[in-house]
């Protein structure tokens, strides 16, 4: 009996001995999947939890060496993410899908359990001494993108338990790293948003083009990690592609020939108006400066085309330095930009429409001063001239035909009178053009002259003020008069702070003895004027004290407001500043005076 006890004593304890390493097994195993799952939501660092999920493989599979592989889209290459065992030689091993135990894993997407690799025909090592492999695939939604792979000195290492558990690690290092690459896209979109707003801004302040442009290739380059951008515009005849602005580009870039927009790669972006990329410019037979790119290191091209009013009027493109495929992401940052580009275009085209209208707008206003001055030069002629002609019929000269006299007489009658006629020629052609009325929202001609002169306060380092009365009555006006009015009175205020200031106009509605009027006024923290100068600003143009200009805006304000019935002022101190205020009739009282006009 105590023989078989002992006997089946002495049989127990080995088989309680390999249920409790079991069961310690299967207890670390837990743990560490326990310890991934921890570190994977405690920390930002993904690479941290890679090394931990690869460390810990090894340590309780007993390997020798393991690592995380991902498929490398750009060039479909198999590389090492993590590892943990590995000689620095073997970290650096690239593999192609299908190469090697790990290359056949991520091919076919299944495990490889490989007790001895040196039967293995498809083995590739990456260490000495290895003698079996276990190898599963990483799958990030339901894709193979890697290899999670251990590697052991002795022969058949690994069990169907090691396989599970590599399997279970492999989900745990997808997470990781699906988790990265969303963190990745969420900083590039952050930081595509912040060089948007960036972009925005330069060309909302930018005047020149340029610098609008140089902000836009520098932030596409940043952006995209690239080497070297570049922004191609189509000539004044669209045959050609010229170089407009560039970010990294070296000489032999700079002084390469202009494309053709009809026999050029980028030429096919501006006619088809699609994103273009060749993943290798340097080999591309396509391309035409193959040679200079191989000179400035340009490896991969993405292009996409700038747009302006519906038409591609040139390229958008940035060039890496290493071979890469563009994502979907990426082109539509870049297109963002282009886009960015073309609206810089169109501003900086607009601007210098505004500059030349404005310009327009001050020959006519000096055309109109010519008249009103021609005008009034007529008028003075002519007072003087009407009392020669009645003292010359007075006089009631009348000679001998034969008297030499006669003849004299006769011509100075005539010269007398053609005098007069051109006299009433001129102020027929001078008279002040009839005001247009209609219903007028002078907030919205105020609104609209802002549009106008903005860039001229900027560049003057002048502050504009607007404080618009948002009930302010509509008034029955002439607009482009009004706008004339107004504008003159905001370049007057311009030239008299040379050296910046501030603008205020104000609208309200106001009280008068013939009703409701509106005030817009106009105050400045310029030079000022004396009182003497207060006193002719509106005054004859003959007269005008005025010493800086011609002097006759203020002249062509006042007949425009007198012809809509309503009055203007100024105060002004010299040092202090002015202020401008022109009172309009409200509609009603307009109304009124329109109808003691008629009758």
């Amino acid at each position: 009996m105590s023989h078989a006890v002992d006997s089946v004593n002495g049989g127990g304890e080995p088989l309680l001995a390999n249920a409790l390493q079991d069961l310690q097994a299967r207890y670390d195993r837990l743990q560490l999947l326990y310890q991934v799952s921890d570190v994977i939501h405690s920390t930002l660092e993904p690479q941290q939890v890679l090394v931990l999920i690869m460390s810990e493989a090894v340590r309780i599979m007993r390997a020798s060496s393991g690592s995380v592989v991902l498929v490398n889209p750009n060039n479909n290459f198999l590389e090492i993410q993590a590892s943990h065992g590995l000689p620095i030689t073997g970290e650096a091993l690239q593999l192609k899908l299908g190469e090697g135990i790990t290359g056949w894993v991520a091919r076919k997407g299944k495990s490889a359990r490989v007790g001895d690799v040196r039967q293995d025909p498809r083995y590739i090592a990456a260490k000495q001494n290895v003698l079996s492999e276990l190898a599963v695939p990483l799958e990030i939604d339901g894709e193979v993108r890697g290899v999670v792979n251990v590697d052991s000195e002795r022969l058949n290492a690994f069990t169907e338990e090691d396989e599970q558990l590599l399997k279970e690690l492999a989900t745990q290092a997808a997470r990781v790293i699906k988790n990265t690459w969303l963190y990745e896209q969420n900083r590039r979109k952050a930081r595509l948003f912040e060089s948007l707003f960036s972009v925005g801004q330069i060309i909302n302040s930018a005047l020149n083009l340029d610098d609008a442009l140089l902000v836009i290739t520098r932030e596409a380059c940043e952006l995209m990690e690239a080497k070297m951008c570049s922004l191609l515009m189509l000539d004044d005849s669209r045959e050609w592609l010229d170089l407009r602005a560039n970010y990294g580009a070296g000489v032999a870039y700079l002084t390469k020939p202009r494309l053709s927009l009809s026999d050029s790669l980028l030429g096919t972006v501006v006619r088809r108006k699609k994103p273009l990329q060749v993943q290798n410019v340097q080999i591309s037979s396509h391309y035409q400066n193959v040679e200079i790119a191989r000179q400035e290191g340009l490896v991969s091209l993405l292009s996409v085309p700038l747009i302006y009013r519906g038409n591609a009027i040139g390229t958008l493109s940035v060039y890496t330095s290493v071979p890469h495929i563009f994502s979907n992401e990426e082109v539509r940052i870049l297109s963002a930009l282009a886009e960015m580009s073309g609206i810089a275009i169109e501003k900086a085209r607009l601007y210098e429409r505004l500059v030349d209208v404005e310009e327009e707008i001050r020959q006519n206003e000096k055309l109109s001063a010519i008249g009103l001055l021609a005008a009034e030069v007529a008028h003075e002629i002519r007072n003087p001239l009407t009392v020669m002609k009645m003292l010359y019929h007075s006089l009631n000269l009348s000679f001998d035909p034969s008297d030499p006299r006669a003849r004299d007489a006769q011509i100075m009658g005539e010269k007398m009178d053609l005098l007069n006629r051109i006299v009433e020629q001129v102020l027929d052609f001078a008279r002040t053009t009839e005001p247009r009325f209609q219903l007028t929202d002078v907030n919205r001609v105020l609104d609209d002259l802002g549009l106008l002169i903005r860039h001229k306060l900027t560049n003057q380092n002048i502050r504009w003020v607007k404080k618009l009365d948002p009930e302010l009555p509509k008034i029955m006006a002439d607009p482009t008069q009004l706008e004339q009015v107004f504008l003159n009175l905001t370049l007057n205020a311009v030239e008299a702070m040379p050296d910046g200031g501030e603008l205020v106009i104000l609208t309200r509605t106001i009280k008068s003895p013939g009703g409701p009027q509106i005030a817009i006024q106009f105050k400045d923290t310029g030079d000022g004027m004396a009182e003497e100068q207060c006193a002719h600003v509106f005054s004859s143009l003959l007269r005008t004290t005025r010493r800086k200009g011609t002097g006759l805006g203020l002249a062509i304000v006042a007949k425009i407001i007198e012809a809509h019935h309503g009055r203007i002022r100024v105060r002004s101190k010299v040092g202090k500043g002015t202020v401008f205020t022109v009172a309009l009739p409200s509609v009603e009282q307009g109304a009124s005076a329109q109808a003691k006009i008629h009758s």
